[in-house]
């Protein structure tokens, strides 16, 4: 082991931090028909909000730019990427995920993936349920064309794409209802 009495040399002098992250405020948001206040920057993705600080877990990290769908939750009924969604954008929209999908477990989309053994892995499936029950939600009787366009963002790395297009089909002919919140 060498030792020196020299100072470490800086090139330059490290930059401040101050101001390169948005400051905390208080955000409002309705998530899963529960009010809750978050302390965070504005720009912080909604699935950090949802994992780390409300401590709902279902929503899952895959890639962090949008392009596999773990982490798909409803947004005012619509499927996001809450990856790529801040929650300083969420607004008045209520925030939906597959913990509040349904509190007993029996919306559609989930019978039907249980029924068939959709899930193999289990990883993408939370993404996967929340798409679909949003698609439903637009296009209650869906085409097989339907069902691979609204899909195609979410990847299953176990393969049970024939599966989920089988269980959408028998959660249409169940119903679902109109509007997912």
């Amino acid at each position: 082991m060498i030792h020196s009495n020299r100072k470490p040399v800086f090139v330059a002098d490290p930059l401040p931090l101050a101001g390169l992250w948005s400051e905390h405020m208080p955000i409002k948001l309705n998530v899963n028909s529960v009010a809750a206040t978050v302390d965070v920057p504005p720009d912080t993705p909604l699935l950090w909000v949802l994992r780390d600080i409300l401590n709902l877990k279902g929503a899952k990290y895959g890639c962090g730019i949008g392009l596999c769908g773990a982490c798909t939750v409803l947004v005012g009924g619509h499927a996001v990427r809450s990856c790529m969604t801040t929650v300083g954008s969420v607004g008045s929209d209520p925030v939906t995920t597959i913990e509040g999908l349904s509190p007993d477990g029996l919306h559609p989309v989930q019978v039907a993936w249980e029924t068939l053994d959709v899930p193999q892995c289990g990883y993408c499936q939370a993404g996967q349920i929340m798409t679909a029950a949003a698609l439903l939600a637009h296009t209650p009787h869906p085409t097989d064309a339907d069902i691979d366009a609204a899909m195609s963002g979410n990847l299953c790395r176990c393969g049970t794409y024939t599966r989920i297009r089988q269980a959408i089909h028998e959660a249409a002919e169940a119903g679902v209802p109109a509007r997912t919140k």
